[in-house]
Parts: C-alpha cells; structure tokens; sequence
C-alpha cells in the first residue's frame, strides 16, 4: 500500500514539533545527536546546505558553469543537491548539470535569486541546449523572469516558479522542450520555442507559440478550440502516468527516493494535495554505483540481490547488458548519468515485469553497432500491467554526437502498459562521428506492446521510420520529429518506389491507435531537391485518430509531400508549414 506524503504545512509542523523533543531528550540524557554521515555519491555530486555562506555556494556555482556551459559532448556530469533551506544565489545552468532539491515539497527548498538557462555560447541560437535539467524546487528570479532557453533533454520537473518564464533567448531560436508536475504563478512566454510539451502543470498564463504546442491535464492552459491559429492542443486530462522518482532528505540526514503513485485522469500539479500517494525507498535498498569502478558485473549483481540503482554522474562503459529483472526496481540516474555499450550490447534490458521506474539516463550508443540500447520486455507477450506498469522518464538517446556510435534501434518495447514520460531518441546531425554512412541506424523506437502511452516522444534523423508503431491500443500525446538532415539524395533514401521514409509509421495491421499533437520536419541540408512523401503513414479505420498534425520544411530546405497518408498540403519552399486537423 502507498504511503502518503503530509503537505509541506503538515510536515514542516511535525519536524519543529519532533526537533524539539529530540533536543529535550538529549538535555535530559545529557547526550548530543550524533549527525548521518552522508551517502558516499561521488566527486561529481554536490550537496549544497543552507548554512553554507552564500558566497562560497556562488563560486562552486560559477565555477561549474564555466566549465560546463559549452561543454556540450564532454564526459563530464554533474549533479548539485539543495538541502532544505532559502539559498541566496543566482544559478546558471549549463550541459550534464542538474540541479535537485532534496525536500519532500519543491518550496522547501527556495532559490532566491534564479536559475538561467541561455545560448550566448551559440550566439543565442539555444536549439543546441541540450542535456540539463531542473526538479523540486522553488525559484524566485531577481528579475521576475527565469529563462529557460532550451531545446529537447532538457525537463523541468515538480517546480515552483515565484514570477514569469520565458523559454528563448533574445529571440534566437529554440526547439524545446518539456515541463511537468510543475507550477509557475505568472506568465509564460514560449517566445521561439518551435514546440513544447506541458504535462500536469498549473499556469498563470501562457503567450506566444509557433508550431505545436500542446498542453496536457494543465491548470489554465491556453484555450485550444482555435487550433492551427495559434496551434495549442489542449487535453483536459492526463489519462495514465506516473511522475519520475525522486531523491530527499529528512531531517536527521536519512536520504530516500519517493516513487510516486499512480494517476489516473490528473489534472493540475500533484504535490498541491494535502496528501500524496508515494511510496518512500530508504537509500540503504540502493545501490549506489560509480561510473569509475562499476561494470554491467557489479550492477547486475547488485540488481540480483534484490537492491534499485542510484547512479551517480558519470558514464558507464558496458560490455553486457545491465538487466533490471525484480518487479518494482528503481534504477535513477544523477547528473545525465551515461550507459554506453563498448562489445554490441545493449546497455539495458528490462525484464517483463510490474511496475520498474527508469529515469534520468542517457544512453549512448558506442562504435560498435548494438541491435538496442534499451529493451523492455523480453518478447510481445499478453501479460498486462495496467495497475503498475513500468515507467521511462527523462530517457535520452544518442547516435553519434560525441563520437562515431551505431544501433539498429535505439528503443525497443514488447511490454504492455509502458508508460513513456519524455523521450528524446537521437541520431546525432551535428558533433564527432556524424555522416550518412558513420552513424548508421535504422529506427529511433520501436513499439510492439499495447496500449502503451507516451507523453513527449522527440525522435529524430534515423535512416528508416523514426517510430514503427506495432502495438494496439497505443497512445502519444505531443510527438515531435526530423526526418534525417544528410540524405546525400533521393535515391539513397527509397522505401521501395516511395520517397523516403514517415516519421511515424503505424502498422498495418494495427486497429486501434491515437495520437495528438504531432509536429514532423524536414531540413534536407545535403541535397535540398529530396522529397519525404508523408509525415505519417496509418491504416485507415474508425479506431485509429489523429489530432493536430503539423509538417514543416524547415527553410524550405526540402519537401514532405503530405502529412498523414495522401492527406495534407505540400510544405516546401513555397509553403514551409501543412496542417491536418482531425483525422
């Protein structure tokens, strides 16, 4: 049976009223309180107290910035824990660096002074803003304005926004992004931002827009009844989801990981409840892992003892599998934690099982080509899990970029019931190791269980379908995707006499599907003359729906013919964006 979290009002109570009877006890024993020597998590985890000087906070800030802030294929990761407590400092956020505060409740712990996300790196153009993000905690700008110019991998999560957010970067370009479990009191102005998935969050309002923005089971989200003008898809509910696990500290020291309940049909932000169904995982069931010294050997043990995975910033070269096989096992990653398979592995496996959590990972595939990089189920079995099922959050994917990497799939589902919670699945356009035949891949994800449900799935550049959806019953709220930019011509990129290859294929022998909000793009930088016959390809029938479909030829840099099937506009050099409505 879940736990139940008391709201910060309640908890704080109770902790002064334990506090002070912890004191008169150890005046009446004349013994003091001895303090919890803290989890070893590693150089690379910073844990940030509140009675810490200001100053000094500031310089570690800064410090990491600087490091950090065009650092965008290094090997460093970061993670920087905010105890409980008001902090004084301005915190600018740059690549594998994430910010965490360690209370129950974001407004426990209170950053007055900001977090700023920008791109002067690349002269303001924040498209390349990747890997980064933010959880639980409250911010208070000392500008009344946190700028969160981001594109994808880069989530905010269970915050507390005192003031307005704007998401671009002096009117430079933006392709985000995602926030969820989150409140912001004032405005939000997307400003740039080609798209944005909003999840569960309560607004005080939204302007601006571009694409695709679509809003889900929001507090005052924008009204979506005008759709393309602006093109906001609005849905009042969050049919199933599960929010990402997350680390805290009470206040004797003890660390835990709270995993959330199970919602159904949510609205607004989950942490505003007097009561919040989570369970809490003492830290002593982790087993905190070390990219130093830990191997698929050490994890897969660990795992095997019935123990979750904490692992700390870092990345993890593999040479086997890391393979989750007890029901409920969390395995959370700090600082853009990094799984890279080295021998053709995949780097993860998850057994078909109730109820697994996996979130805050990178997985990033190495020289040698891996057949997948994540796999969840073993085979499509029949098996459900629709009252626990297993859960991806913040599940990142990358082909090339840092260096030469080849996977045939980076994404494979067999499991029903999986719940997808932001994923961006990358064959890399721009970094080391990148050209039509170096970082070769075949599909971004695969999909073969049912009904699994998806909010916020980015998935570009592969050479064949970004998504193969095989799976019934399946559902996505808010998809975005990029046909691959080096097609080097047309010929090279045939899918029999069709030209290329949809984003977004639903199997033909699929009868029940859904899918709203969907922005598919084309940049054919390569050879501006090919052409990508559909966005989306579906079988026809009266269960299969799409909601708000949008193409763009970004530049008029090459064509998509139509958007769904035969349906749709042209979008090309003379007309770069072709809508669909309802279909």
């Amino acid at each position: 049976m879940p736990l139940f979290l008391p709201n910060y009002a309640t908890l704080k109570t109770l902790s002064v009223g334990l506090t002070a009877l912890l004191l008169l006890g150890c005046e009446l024993n004349g013994a003091q309180s001895t303090p919890v020597a803290p989890p070893d998590f590693g150089p690379n985890v910073l844990i940030m107290d509140p009675a810490m000087a200001s100053e000094e906070i500031q310089q570690r800030l800064d410090k990491l910035f600087k490091q950090q802030e065009a650092n965008q294929f290094g090997p460093e990761r970061y993670a920087v824990l905010f105890k409980p407590g008001v902090y004084h400092n301005k915190v600018k956020l740059g690549f594998y660096t994430q910010l965490l505060g360690l209370g129950q409740f974001p407004d426990e712990v209170m950053l007055q002074g900001g977090i700023r996300v920008e791109a002067a790196w690349h002269g303001g153009d924040a498209t390349q803003n990747f890997w980064r993000s933010v959880e639980n905690l409250s911010v208070t700008p000392d500008n009344g304005t946190m700028q969160w110019a981001v594109s994808q991998a880069a989530p905010l999560r269970r915050i507390h926004v005192r003031g307005n957010m704007l998401l671009d970067d002096d009117g430079g370009w933006s392709s985000g992004g995602f926030i969820a479990d989150s409140l912001i009191d004032q405005q939000v102005n997307s400003g740039t931002q080609q798209q944005w998935l909003t999840r569960n969050a309560s607004l005080g309002s939204w302007t601006n827009q571009n694409w695709n923005m679509v809003f889900v089971g929001v507090e005052h989200a924008p009204a979506g009844d005008q759709w393309p003008t602006p093109p906001y898809t609005v849905v009042e509910e969050t049919p199933v989801v599960r929010e990402k696990p997350f680390l805290t500290i009470d206040h004797q020291g003890q660390y835990s990981v709270v995993v959330p309940a199970l919602q159904k049909n949510s609205h607004g932000i989950s942490w505003q409840a007097k009561n919040t169904p989570a369970k809490v995982i003492p830290l002593s069931q982790f087993y905190i892992a070390k990219a130093a010294t830990d191997t698929a050997i050490t994890l897969n043990a660990a795992l095997a003892k019935g123990k979750h995975v904490l692992l700390t910033p870092g990345i993890y070269q593999l040479n086997a599998p890391v393979e989750v096989t007890q029901p409920n096992t969390v395995v959370l990653g700090l600082g853009i934690a990094t799984l890279m398979p080295v021998a053709g592995n995949a780097a993860l496996k998850v057994a078909d099982v109730d109820g697994v959590s996996i979130g805050g990972i990178l997985f990033d595939a190495g020289a040698q080509n891996s057949e997948v990089l994540l796999q969840v189920g073993d085979n499509k079995r029949d098996l459900r899990h629709a009252d626990n099922p297993i859960s991806l959050h913040d599940t990142f994917f990358r082909v090339g970029g840092a260096h030469v990497g080849n996977a045939t799939q980076s994404v494979i589902i067999h499991s029903n019931d999986v719940i997808g919670d932001n994923l961006w699945v990358w064959r890399g356009d721009h970094g080391d190791g990148i050209g039509w035949n170096v970082n070769t891949s075949k599909h971004g994800i695969v999909v073969n269980g049912d009904h699994v449900t998806m909010y916020g799935l980015f998935v570009e550049h592969f050479h064949g379908y970004q998504t193969v959806w095989n799976g019934e019953h399946g559902s996505v709220y808010f998809y975005q995707s990029e046909a691959p930019y080096d097609v080097p011509d047309q010929a090279s990129w045939m899918n029999g006499e069709v030209n290329g290859f949809a984003s977004y294929k639903v199997a033909d022998h699929v009868t029940h599907h859904q899918a709203t909000g969907m922005g598919v793009y084309c940049f054919f930088n390569d050879n501006p003359s090919v052409k990508l016959n559909s966005a989306v390809e579906a079988p026809k029938g009266a269960n299969i729906r799409f909601n708000h479909i949008t193409s763009v030829s970004l530049g008029g840099t090459g064509e998509i013919s139509h958007v769904l099937n035969d349906l749709g506009e042209r979008a090309n050099d003379q007309n770069y964006v072709a809508r669909l409505r309802d279909q």
